[in-house]
């Protein structure tokens, strides 16, 4: 049994593997049009094509998942979603599987996926043209030792975010934002001494800064509690079959006006800002001990 589901790893891996290949050959050309040659209309219409081909990689990875794979997904709270908003995702982080199950969980109900990645993947071969060209912003954070070296960077990180959120105004997208920045660990849980059982104590800057750089632009907000009855599994334990039922909770919230200020030089704003992504934090935490709870009874 053992060698079968490690046989299965290596088919799963496989396939996420070629297809991505497949996405970045068909991407890369785009892209490299899309740098040579910055044409606003040009640009819109190829960002058009290649949504269109990472929803087609969404929606075959998601049903080859479904019948390679014999975990069962339990999503709650899809309700009624559209490929024509604008939506900000922010969700708990406890694996590399996390993004799988995302994919899996809303199957190219909503628009674009994107996510900030680092600044220095631009540079990996292939990997950073094809982010880039997916228009998956990129950003880099300063230190504060660096930024007490070196002021004139105060605020770059921000501007940055600006210039990245900006062109999704055009089109449809969700920018999906890990509250905790890492993955959860008790170790990491202890080390914050976080006051969460099940979380990490979350960062709300990241999630200010693109708000306001948007605009207004990002109409709701799909709270996702990602749960692992069976303890958090590696990429390896879901990809070999092992993870057996993922639960999924799922929660739309506006996104009032009073979340959109200047996060950097107000400190009202920002006191109030952190307060209601704590509270945010501590529901999720509680629906989390809820739903270990059920899993008990």
């Amino acid at each position: 049994m053992r060698i079968l589901n490690h046989l299965r790893g290596v088919l799963v891996t496989a396939i996420f593997s070629i297809t991505i290949c497949m996405v970045a050959l068909v991407v890369v050309p785009f892209a490299m049009v899309k740098l040579l040659v910055p044409l606003p209309a040009l640009r819109r219409a190829i960002d058009r094509l290649l949504d269109a081909v990472s929803n087609l990689w969404i929606i075959f990875n998601t049903w080859q998942q479904t019948y390679t794979l014999p975990t069962q997904v339990e999503v709650q709270g899809l309700g009624d979603l559209s490929r024509d908003e604008w939506y900000m995702l922010i969700a708990n982080h406890q694996s590399w599987t996390d993004i799988l199950v995302l994919v899996r969980a809303f199957n190219a109900r909503i628009p674009g996926v994107k996510f900030f990645f680092k600044q220095s993947l631009l540079w990996v071969p292939v990997l950073g043209l094809a982010l880039w060209g997916l228009d998956f912003p990129h950003m880099r954070r300063y230190s504060k030792a660096k930024l007490a070296r070196h002021p004139e960077l105060k605020g770059k990180d921000v501007e940055q975010t600006r210039k990245a959120c900006e062109r999704f105004r055009h089109h449809p997208v969700t920018i999906i934002n890990f509250l905790e920045g890492t993955r959860f660990t008790p170790a990491k849980q202890a080390q914050q001494n976080s006051p969460y059982r099940h979380l990490l104590m979350p960062k709300a800057g990241g999630l200010a800064f693109t708000l306001g750089a948007m605009g207004g632009q990002l109409h709701r907000m799909l709270d996702v509690t990602i749960h692992y009855p069976e303890g958090i599994p590696t990429y390896w334990d879901y990809a070999c079959g092992r993870v057996k039922q993922i639960q999924v909770n799922i929660r739309q919230l506006p996104i009032p006006a009073e979340l959109i200020g200047d996060y950097t030089g107000d400190a009202e704003f920002r006191a109030g800002f952190q307060q209601w992504v704590n509270q945010l934090w501590q529901n999720k935490d509680e629906l989390i001990e809820s739903m270990k709870s059920s899993g008990k009874n």
